[in-house]
């Protein structure tokens, strides 16, 4: 079927009067291509706007179960949907809403169409033949032909691929109630405790003399090795999660047991932290020169440094003494050596070491488990969406005791 003639809404959305300058911390959300990725919708950045300017785009609201595509420059063609907790929410002019019509065309199944590496492929392909930058247009998607099964079939394909994804979901739910966890642990016995003078057995002392700040690193001009990007950067999250092989040039090098804190704006203002534990006994990676590498000494546990880079009383510090023309600014990592640090007596360090190691262990198996999980996903996704495995239809998209057949 032509994609048009089976929706009910096509269109891209709008930025707002003022840009940037009228995004804020809470509000209606403000759905933006970085937020708009194939394996799903991503928080990290997520803007949000004013009820007033909500109004003024309220032709572009988001309803449940809409599917968003992103239509222009390097994130063309990544598609997802939105969870509910997100809405109410509109998107800028870079994404596109898809509302297809009851009855006719599952929205779940069409999101997972748009993913296939044939649809990607072809999306891909006529967004780079047009002008010069890379862009989906209305007519463009309109005139896209879905092959679609009966709608019991949809929701049953729908159904197998959408209880992988919730599984990888709940994965990284559970993550983030473990780190906020640990973050409330760190808080009550290191951060708090020091707010009315430091308890018994603390010394208070420059950052310098407790956590080392850019340790030096060996890795040889043009040696492959692992590296992070700052797009890959976490904001809400301890581990990153895309990692890539790359010829080492010009940039900050790090080992297993450092943490990464982004230093330039905005990406230190909106968190951009990481512990490093992707790598492997003494293996080097490297990443962006905007990084600042912090290494705790002992008695202090690795993850102490990257817990004390999430505390807000550490990031107004490092804000505070960003120095550079605007846009363009930066915290100089000599200045992080002079925060005071309320280094604890060893015996309560190794304890707070023990819990966050346990804790970060749980996290990496929920993300290695989920990993295999997407693997599944995408073999399986262009098999079904193409028709090569069928699924049994069921008047409601359940599936029966064989869940695949294959065609003939």
């Amino acid at each position: 079927m032509r994609l048009g003639d089976v929706c009910a809404k096509i269109g891209s959305g709008a930025t707002p009067l003022g840009g940037s300058s009228v995004y804020r911390e809470e509000g209606i959300a403000l759905i933006r291509s970085q937020n708009v990725y194939n394996d799903g919708f991503r928080r990290d950045g997520l803007a949000f706007i004013t009820d007033d300017h909500a109004n003024d785009l309220s032709n572009v609201e988001v309803k449940a179960r809409d599917v968003l595509l992103n239509i222009t420059g390097d994130s063309v063609a990544r598609v997802c949907q939105v969870p509910h907790d997100v809405l109410p929410a509109r998107v800028n002019q870079h994404v596109a809403i898809i509302r297809p019509r009851a009855g006719v065309l599952d929205p779940r199944f069409l999101r997972y169409h748009l993913s296939s590496p044939g649809m990607r492929n072809y999306m891909l392909a006529l967004a780079a033949a047009g002008a010069t930058r890379n862009a989906l247009t209305k007519g463009m998607i309109e005139n896209f032909h879905i092959a679609t099964p009966p709608l019991s079939e949809q929701r049953a394909i729908a159904s197998v691929l959408g209880g992988l994804d919730d599984k990888i979901d709940l994965n990284r739910r559970i993550n983030e109630s473990l780190e906020a966890m640990a973050q409330a642990v760190f808080k009550s016995w290191f951060a708090d405790a020091t707010q009315d003078g430091l308890p018994k057995g603390r010394r208070e002392t420059p950052l310098s003399q407790a956590i080392e700040v850019n340790p030096p690193r060996s890795l040889r001009k043009a040696e492959v090795a692992p590296y992070l990007d700052m797009a890959n950067m976490p904001t809400r999250s301890a581990r990153a999660l895309e990692v890539c092989d790359r010829e080492f040039g010009s940039g900050t090098r790090f080992m297993d047991g450092d943490t990464l804190v982004a230093r330039i704006t905005p990406c230190l203002e909106n968190g951009k932290t990481c512990f490093v534990d992707f790598l492997g006994d003494g293996k080097v990676g490297w990443g962006s020169t905007e990084y600042v590498v912090l290494r705790p000494k002992p008695p202090l546990p690795p993850e102490f440094a990257y817990f004390l880079a999430r505390t807000d009383h550490f990031r107004a510090f490092a804000i505070s003494n960003m120095t550079g023309t605007s846009g363009r600014q930066r915290v100089p990592a000599e200045c992080l050596k002079d925060f005071a640090v309320a280094v604890p007596p060893a015996e309560l360090a190794e304890r707070f070491g023990q819990f966050a190691r346990a804790t970060f262990a749980q996290m990496r198996a929920h993300d290695n488990e989920s990993r295999t999980l997407a693997a599944l996903r995408d073999v399986l996704l262009p098999k079904l969406v193409s028709g090569e495995l069928r699924m049994p239809p069921t008047g409601e998209g359940k599936m029966k005791d064989s869940p695949f057949s294959r065609k003939c």
